[in-house]
């Protein structure tokens, strides 16, 4: 089954007056559909849009896997693990929550900045003391990682989830195998794309998707992706398993 949730769909929240703009695909702060909590372990799909000199001042995370991408400008991340960096478009950066950390993000740069930002929900698999699956998950230690320019196809995987994220940058009218899983989110960065069964299929039909707009697959099976005329740039989910929560 393919659910298409459009760009325009999205819950409007930030701070207009602080250079704040967040567009949450599920319920997320003030926000709450009972219905659309989450899809697999993913709990957040936020795009968000800062002005120079706007951010988030220092906040707290636990038991989360937040993985973001920088669509343009530079986004600038301070922790209370003394981590301090700047990610920029191409990067894939991880904050691992674990037992609780505390970070600023903020636009520190002359040019408005474009992230987008997605949460996951650890599960009791892969836990703390048991890499190889099967331990109890109790959190750990908070971990950081950025993964600088990762190249196009290269699959992150998430500890402690059994979730991938898959980074396609498609030139006009090439096509991408969509992940075979329980459950794949594809989220269209930029351009537009096509995605639906391959032409070789019988009845082959697409849903067409553009920037900001994602796609909800559940069982996905024999399913691709294409850029529908023009270049496009996907970030596409491949979900295994829902959150454990004992």
């Amino acid at each position: 089954m393919l659910h298409v949730w459009r760009a325009a769909d999205r819950y409007r929240g930030g701070d207009a007056a602080a250079g704040i703009d967040t567009r949450h695909a599920f319920s997320f702060a003030g926000f709450y559909d009972p219905d659309n909590v989450g899809f697999g372990p993913l709990v957040a799909c936020n795009e968000e849009r800062l002005a120079p000199g706007a951010g988030f001042p220092e906040h707290p995370h636990r038991d989360v896997e937040i993985v973001t991408w920088v669509v343009e400008g530079e986004l600038e991340h301070l922790d209370s693990m003394g981590q301090s960096t700047r990610v920029r478009a191409g990067d894939v950066q991880r904050l691992g929550a674990g037992r609780g950390v505390r970070h600023v993000e903020r636009n520190a740069g002359r040019e408005p900045l474009c992230f987008v930002q997605m949460w996951l929900v650890p599960g009791a698999r892969g836990g703390v003391g048991d890499p190889g699956g099967g331990g109890e998950y109790d959190g750990g230690e908070p971990e950081y990682q950025v993964v600088r320019g990762i190249a196009d196809g290269t699959p992150f995987a998430v500890p402690r989830t059994e979730a991938v994220l898959h980074v396609r940058r498609l030139a006009a009218d090439e096509r991408t195998a969509v992940p075979d899983a329980a459950w794949v989110y594809v989220h269209v960065v930029r351009g537009v794309v096509d995605i639906g069964s391959g032409p070789s299929r019988a009845g082959a039909r697409a849903e067409r998707l553009a920037a900001g707009d994602a796609a909800r697959i559940t069982d996905a099976r024999e399913l691709e992706a294409r850029g529908a005329g023009v270049a496009a740039e996907l970030l596409m989910w491949e979900m295994r398993a829902e959150p454990d929560y004992g």
